[in-house]
């Protein structure tokens, strides 16, 4: 992989950008919330809730982060955030931010910090041993918590798949009937960063 060209995005401006993430309806939700970066994040301090990580992608985001070392850029250390564009795909831009965990209050009475978007990024940072930058949210409208639970067992929890099964659960929802209500449109102030994956989902379970 060759990086063609890298824009950087300052910290105020990445802190900026996600006060304007919303859910999929338009409510507003980091609007007055927290938002701090905290580098260096042991990632046993931060809760999964995806049940799975896809092996290509974590292979990808390593595989970057060794084309952008030369330049300076550290995608586990990051103080803002980058723009790239790669010779794998010269007409795609791809952003690069720090994963985005949000204090969530779990129904057994722990408070952590979930993962919302960058499970593979914080999975990639884990598999070589490493800390990593995170955008941490906190005091979100008790209304509009994160739309799964954080999983009971972990990174125990979490398994490295290939391919997504079909029939595979990705999460547990907290609306079942109804889960991305509850939704962060992430992709809406930094397009592409919010893969779409796979519908696998049990046919009971309604986005």
């Amino acid at each position: 992989m060759e990086i063609l060209s890298i824009e950087h995005v300052g910290r105020d401006e990445l802190l900026s950008s996600l006060r304007r993430v919303r859910l999929r309806d338009g409510a507003p939700l980091y609007e007055h919330a927290r938002i701090d970066l905290a580098p260096a994040t042991h990632t046993d301090a931060l809760a999964p809730a995806q049940r799975y990580v896809l092996a290509g992608g974590v292979e990808k985001i390593l595989e970057l982060r060794d084309a952008l070392l030369p330049s300076g850029v550290d995608v586990f250390a990051l103080d803002g955030a980058v723009l790239v564009r790669t010779s794998d795909d010269p007409d795609e831009t791809i952003p690069v931010i720090p994963p985005v965990v949000e204090e969530s209050h779990e129904p057994d009475g722990r408070t952590v910090l979930i993962i919302n978007d960058g499970i593979h990024r914080v999975y990639a940072a884990r598999s070589l041993g490493l800390p990593i930058t995170v955008a941490t949210v906190h005091d979100v409208p008790a209304e509009h918590p994160y739309y799964a639970y954080a999983l009971a067992g972990g990174w125990a929890d979490v398994a490295e798949l290939d391919d997504l099964p079909d029939g595979f659960q990705k999460k547990t929802y907290r609306r079942p009937d109804n889960y991305k209500s509850l939704f962060r449109d992430f992709n809406a102030v930094f397009p592409g960063v919010q893969k779409q994956r796979k519908s696998t989902n049990p046919s009971h379970l309604r986005a």
